[in-house]
């Protein structure tokens, strides 16, 4: 089975740019909805996805795991209430979960851990049932190119990314649980105070990430220790399931995945189909009769491998050097006496979740609501009801330096996110002492008339010669060619008419569309944090999410 991740858990195809799939169950496009219920919308159906979560239990082992692992965490009073909480009976949960880049990655992490902490406020309000927001770490996960850097914006620049210098970074398949941050991680902490130290409330996050991002540390470890400060009042609980006492809790689940592979990957393909018909690209691609799960042959800190069918009772370690095949036998005893070579794949990894808690609702970016609409045939194949799929808070930051920028430019937050030339034309025409044509425009005026003429001449031409109408086409592409070649030069020439203007889009575009994408998903905290302060602007995130909407919001700061 191939799996392919973008950073956080935002899970995306490296061979399909956004799936269409969460815009159109977003909008609550019927065929959308037959994949994945969108009962978060309706108070009844939350009710109900809580009163059956509420039915199961945490078991007293993993418990005790948990309340270990949060022990060396950020004093939190409000963590300590929801650990005991796990422990109560009719206690359920909400999860999300992310990989762990550096400085925290992304903005949407933080956005994330927001709204399932509003959301299980919001669903213990509604029902009266205790609700607990759970942060599920992906030290599990492999990927260290799409979270070894942090990017920030630069107010003079262009974006600042911030990266470690990991060996063998680009071919490491070592879960990320046992990645040390390494001497690299010291540049990269300096880079950032050079860059920050000047902004009003850069101390205050600056020593925050000196605190946790020390060479010794590992990456899920000092990642940790920032989102948890940072959520220490609301009481986030944080689970690490890269954890040796936590695997023979896992082995059931792997069990499962491993017995029954043929049945899953039959009934996963299905879905797939049925999601390509209905014209959605596919997140989670299936290889035949592949089980869900990871095995790491070697050191336990070492290379994890997919497996894939062998022949009878065997197994072949995808990707594996020496292309190693392992028995059944040696699978299921490897299950019982070293679990901990098992690791989830995309697809497992919330099974797992929901047999280890009593999950209510699962928070989740527009990428993992896609692989979610490819899970109704596991949880089914497992007789586990699906918790309720719910879309975390998106926001765009304006802050005050950003609003100077848009005002001078006289610009609309988003008409920044369309092609820079396109905006800089724009600006160039609308400015410009004299009216000027657009690019569009021009191209219009000069084909439209040599087109329009030819059309009335080429009667004329080829009842002299018929032959000659192959010579008629050949000179209406190449003069098209010309034309278009001409307006190209004059589309450049008017995004070089203002230095200025072009400056102030380059410097906006970092800050709202950096690399052509949208904030949330390129900037990191830092930046926003010592301009704003951590824990104001962490506030500001939380008093703006709103439970159960997914709507994309402005903040300004």
């Amino acid at each position: 089975m191939h799996f392919w991740w973008h950073a956080s858990g935002d899970l995306l195809s490296r061979h399909a740019v956004t799936s269409s799939f969460s815009t159109a169950w977003l909008r609550g496009d019927a065929a959308a909805l037959s994949f994945l219920s969108d009962d978060y919308r309706h108070r009844d159906a939350r009710a109900r996805a809580v009163d059956a979560a509420a039915s199961r239990t945490v078991s007293p082992a993993l418990l005790d795991v948990l309340r270990v692992q949060n022990a060396r965490l950020a004093p939190s009073p409000a963590r300590e209430h929801h650990l005991a909480l796990l422990a109560q009976p009719g206690t359920v949960v909400v999860v999300t979960g992310q990989q762990m880049g550096l400085f925290l990655g992304p903005l949407y992490t933080l956005y994330k851990a927001a709204s399932a902490i509003v959301t299980a406020r919001a669903l213990r309000e509604e029902t009266g049932r205790p609700c607990v927001p759970l942060f599920w770490l992906q030290t599990e996960d492999h990927d260290l190119p799409e979270i070894d850097h942090c990017v920030i914006p630069r107010p003079s620049g262009g974006p600042c990314r911030l990266a470690l210098e990991l060996k063998d970074a680009a071919t490491s398949r070592a879960p990320i649980a046992h990645c040390h941050l390494g001497p690299s991680v010291l540049p990269a902490l300096a880079t950032l105070r050079a860059e920050l130290g000047d902004e009003p409330h850069a101390e205050e996050i600056l020593s925050l990430l000196e605190r946790a991002y020390r060479p010794e540390a590992t990456l899920a470890g000092a990642f940790t220790d920032v989102l948890s400060a940072l959520f220490a009042d609301e009481g986030l609980v944080f689970i690490d399931p890269r954890d040796a006492r936590l695997a023979p809790l896992a082995a059931p689940v792997h069990r499962f995945a491993l017995e029954e592979a043929a049945a899953l990957s039959t009934a996963l393909a299905g879905r797939v189909e049925a999601l390509s018909s209905a014209g959605y690209a596919v997140q989670v691609h299936i290889r035949p009769g592949a089980p869900l799960s990871f095995y790491s042959p070697g050191a336990l800190d070492g290379p994890r491998y997919r497996l894939d069918p062998a022949g009878p009772d065997a197994w072949s370690l995808v990707g594996h050097p020496e292309n190693a095949t392992l028995t059944s036998d040696a699978l299921r005893a490897a299950l019982e006496h070293e679990p901990h070579r098992f690791t989830t794949s995309a697809l497992l990894r919330p099974l797992l979740q929901d047999t280890w808690f009593p999950t209510a609702a699962y928070v989740g970016g527009p990428g993992e609501l896609a692989y979610f609409a490819q899970l109704a045939p596991l949880y089914a194949h497992a007789k586990k009801p699906m918790p309720l799929a719910i879309p975390r808070s998106r926001f765009r930051v304006l802050d005050d330096r950003t609003r100077r920028w848009l005002h001078k430019l006289g610009l609309q937050p988003d008409e920044v996110q369309v092609p820079r030339d396109a905006l800089l034309t724009k600006l160039a025409t609308r400015d410009a002492p004299e009216p000027l044509a657009s690019p569009e425009s021009l191209e219009a005026r000069l084909f439209g008339a040599f087109s329009a003429e030819l059309e009335q001449l080429a009667g004329q031409v080829t009842s002299a010669d018929a032959n000659l109408q192959d010579a008629v086409q050949r000179t209406r592409a190449t003069v098209r060619v010309a034309v278009s070649r001409l307006t190209g030069r004059y589309r450049r020439a008017l995004a070089r008419l203002d230095t200025t203007a072009s400056e102030r889009v380059d410097r906006l575009r970092a800050f709202l569309f950096p690399h052509d994408a949208p904030q949330e998903r390129v900037l990191g905290m830092p930046y926003f944090a010592a301009r704003i302060g951590t824990r104001a602007f962490t506030r500001q995130v939380l008093e703006a999410c709103v439970p159960f909407s997914g709507d994309s919001k402005d903040l300004t700061p």
